[in-house]
């Protein structure tokens, strides 16, 4: 059996819990941050995680994630199994490279602003690829973070 990796990356925004919630549950605020890495597709009847439209315990869809925004490299099966609107979601899908994929996304209120969370876990279906998958998942993550520093500001934490 493959081993399991993880890792969490977090950064204090200065903006409401609410103006980061409305970019970070939607596909558009998703490939806002991946822009010009990657883009993952979705339906048009799906692009926000809302209750209503996402089928909490079930697979969605599947997206692909286009390398350069053209070229399919991967895709994601998206199953939310939590979603709190306004507060996260929490993700358990399965990729292509991935037997499991677990993402969970929060945002939390600070004096400052907010807290924008995403904490990872992954299997890899394939042995001995997991640290290469970890190094480039870790640098996507980093990018996003990098991205959303720019769209709303690094706040102060004194955590």
């Amino acid at each position: 059996m493959s081993a399991s990796y993880s890792f969490t990356i977090q950064t204090p925004l200065q903006a409401s819990v609410e103006q980061v919630w409305a970019h970070a549950s939607t596909f558009a605020g998703v490939n806002r941050e991946l822009w010009p890495l990657v883009r993952m597709t979705c339906p048009a009847g799906l692009a926000q995680f809302t209750p209503d439209k996402f089928p909490v315990g079930r697979t969605a869809f599947r997206s692909w994630i286009l390398l350069f925004g053209v070229l399919p490299m991967e895709y994601d099966d998206i199953t939310l199994v939590e979603l709190e609107p306004g507060r996260g979601f929490y993700e358990v899908s399965r990729l292509f490279m991935v037997r499991e994929w677990r993402h969970r996304r929060s945002v939390r209120s600070i004096e400052q602003g907010c807290i924008l969370s995403d904490e990872l876990a992954f299997m890899p279906r394939v042995r001995g690829t997991g640290w290469l998958l970890a190094w480039v998942y870790r640098r996507v993550f980093a990018w996003r973070h990098r991205r959303l520093r720019r769209l709303f500001g690094l706040a102060q934490c004194s955590t």
